[in-house]
């Protein structure tokens, strides 16, 4: 860019020097206004920002991070020993079949322009990325590290969602539905947030900064769907389904933890001021969402567990999810606080009354979180809270397309969770059979199993 500019530079000193030359017939003017042109040019050209690089191949890193081991554990320990690789190979195969979508059309649909349906979903210029080279960048990073880094988002949500029916459902109906999902809830509301000008969300002004409508009311309320038309476990509310390994779930929390720094601050796309102070809401939300629940938990039933206070933690860093970008250290304490003890009586209070069994609380902390998040984002986001500011003229006015937001992908997720779970059920039945449940789905949906010692169910 510097370049460009000092050659243009040096042919007009060599043009005023010239004799004879078109600059001492007057034309000097109109040569300094094309050095300006030129210079102009110049500057609009993107380069790319290997400091920004740099960070976001790190937090696209973490956000793997986040599903392989971190989910994979944390939802591993919340089973049964019977069932542990189930959860584990669910995690690691859509891990690998939602990377091979994306790279096929998921990054296309979600990003790309749309033409007539610019509002609800993206185009199909980019079908197995095309144009996206070595050299391609979007805004100062290479567009391959945005499309790698928008791939582990795509990758997590789907996985998110196996937690609320887990220990019953069939693998090859999980693929199915999982599929089904992905191409038709998450790259839909993903293009719609995300999608730029022209996208619904955008258009009204909605502040998702790394995935509260995306990721967690969507994969939440299909949590909640599953869960449902799946029905309960067996055993359920007659007799104890503890985890088989609360070590297993606190490593796999805390691995969250760490990874959602990429998660949020990644969603900056850079490494600037926006990430840092996303970097530093994040931490403060989540502690003082863990430290909430562990003293609800304390008072309610006497004892602080471990599962707990990982719990809570995960409630925070979902609830804050959307604000990261717009909330100040006040937002995070609030949301932080907020999500910590209303994802608690929805995971304890609301399940029991409702009767519903949504086996680690898919819908209780990612759907009830992101729920909270997503409002308080209004909020947290205006400058008297400490925030960057909101978009639309009244704090009233932002929380109000917010909640539109959240009504939208209620409802859309919903519907498409309906579907492609009546989709699966039809094609290969979505439960196991009774004996199968009894004896675990590790043995009878992959032949191994996770422990050698037949007494740890």
């Amino acid at each position: 860019m510097k370049r460009m500019t000092l050659i243009a530079m040096v042919v007009v000193l060599l043009g005023l020097l010239m004799p004879g030359s078109v600059f001492a017939d007057g034309a000097t003017e109109g040569v300094e206004a094309a050095v300006v042109e030129v210079a102009a040019a110049a500057e609009e050209t993107p380069t790319l920002d290997s400091g920004h690089t740099a960070w976001m191949i790190t937090a696209t890193a973490l956000v793997l991070f986040m599903t392989l081991p971190g989910l994979a554990l944390f939802y591993g320990g919340l089973v049964r020993a019977k069932n542990v690789l189930t959860i584990l190979v669910q995690c690691f195969a859509l891990a690998a079949i939602m990377s091979i979508l994306w790279v096929v059309y998921g990054y296309s649909l979600a990003f790309e322009s749309g033409g007539g349906l610019q509002k609800f979903i993206g185009g199909f210029g980019k079908l197995f990325l095309s144009g996206v080279t070595r050299e391609s960048l979007l805004g100062d990073i290479p567009e391959t590290v945005f499309t790698t880094f928008q791939m582990t988002f795509a990758i997590i949500t789907p996985a998110l969602i196996v937690g609320a029916f887990a220990e019953r459902m069939k693998f090859s109906a999980m693929l199915i539905f999982s599929v089904l999902w992905f191409t038709f809830s998450y790259l839909p509301i993903c293009h719609m947030a995300w999608g730029g000008d022209g996208a619904m969300f955008a258009d009204w002004g909605v502040l998702d900064f790394a995935g509260g409508t995306v990721v967690h009311i969507n994969a939440g309320i299909a949590g909640l769907v599953a869960c449902i038309m799946l029905g309960k476990r067996k055993g359920f509310g007659s007799e104890p389904l503890p985890p088989h390994s609360v070590p297993f779930t606190i490593a796999g929390a805390a691995i969250l933890w760490v990874g959602w720094f990429g998660f949020n601050a990644g969603s900056e796309l850079a490494a600037d001021g926006t990430s840092g102070m996303a970097l530093l809401v994040t931490q403060v939300a989540t502690a003082t969402a863990a430290a909430t629940w562990m003293f609800v938990e304390w008072m309610r039933s006497g004892k602080p567990t471990a599962v707990g206070i990982a719990t809570g933690a995960v409630a925070g860093l979902v609830a804050i999810t959307p604000a990261s970008g717009t909330a100040g250290p006040i937002g995070g304490l609030l949301i932080g606080f907020a999500s910590g003890l209303i994802c608690y009586f929805a995971a304890t209070s609301v399940k029991r009354a409702m009767g519903y069994d949504d086996s680690l609380d898919v819908f209780g902390v990612h759907g009830v979180g992101g729920i909270v998040g997503a409002l308080l984002t209004g909020l947290c986001a205006a400058e008297w809270m400490g925030g960057s500011g909101i978009s639309k003229d009244s704090v009233g006015g932002q929380i109000g397309v917010q909640f539109l937001s959240i009504v939208v992908t209620i409802i859309w997720s919903a519907v498409v969770s309906v579907i492609a779970l009546s989709i699966a059920k039809a094609m290969v039945g979505l439960r196991v059979s009774e004996e199968v449940e009894h004896a675990g789905l590790d043995l009878a949906e992959h032949g191994e199993e996770g422990y050698h010692s037949h007494g740890m169910h």
